[in-house]
């Protein structure tokens, strides 16, 4: 009885492979190019653990957010904005603007939160230091230093410092927000306050 070789099967197997493997590359080739993978990544960041309701609006860089039915304050990393509610101050020039900016661009959607890990976990009042990241993947720390409605808040050490020092002294020269309605000053931190409202 002749015996009937494993060759063929073994080679139709290994074809199959190579020919799934060459269309895998060539979908994921095609996927990324016409950013399909893009937008379900960004799906992904819209749904993902982390996403929290914006329950209270402070001013330009406070905010509180519902985490498992507890109010958290989140303070922005790496941002003032001028002061609107601190009763040992008065209410700075653009204060109410910067506030109305961040209460507007983040309107009704959820946040995203992340830490630094050059920065602590709370600042001395208790709030949760935290980037905010908006549906959209902007940064909302980097989008009111860029827009004028703030200052790189460089006092304390975090991974975004060159970044949003680059985006105040561009938002500085075009005379954006504050920078055209102000008149700042350097603070002892080695950063910028705003003067009072008028």
């Amino acid at each position: 009885m002749a015996t009937v070789s494993p060759r063929p099967f073994r080679l139709r197997k290994r074809t199959k492979r190579a020919m799934l493997l060459a269309l895998t590359t060539v979908l994921l080739a095609l996927g990324t190019r016409m950013g399909w993978f893009q937008s379900a990544q960004q799906k992904l960041e819209q749904t993902q653990p982390g996403q929290y309701r914006v329950v209270r609006f402070d001013d330009g860089d406070t905010i509180a957010v519902d985490m498992n039915g507890t109010s958290e304050t989140i303070r922005f990393i790496g941002v003032d904005t001028p002061e609107t509610h601190d009763p040992r101050k008065a209410v700075h020039c653009f204060g109410q603007a910067a506030a109305q900016f961040t209460k507007q661009t983040i309107g009704t959607s959820t946040v995203r939160l992340e830490s630094d890990p050059l920065s602590s976990n709370r600042d001395r009042y208790k709030r949760l230091l935290r980037y905010v990241y908006l549906p959209d993947g902007r940064l909302l720390n980097l989008e009111i230093i860029s827009q004028g409605y703030g200052f790189a808040y460089t006092g304390f050490p975090f991974t975004k410092s060159e970044q949003f020092t680059a985006a105040q002294t561009a938002a500085r020269e075009a005379k954006r927000g504050l920078w055209n309605s102000c008149t700042p000053s350097v603070n002892q931190y080695g950063g910028y306050t705003s003067n009072d409202a008028q």
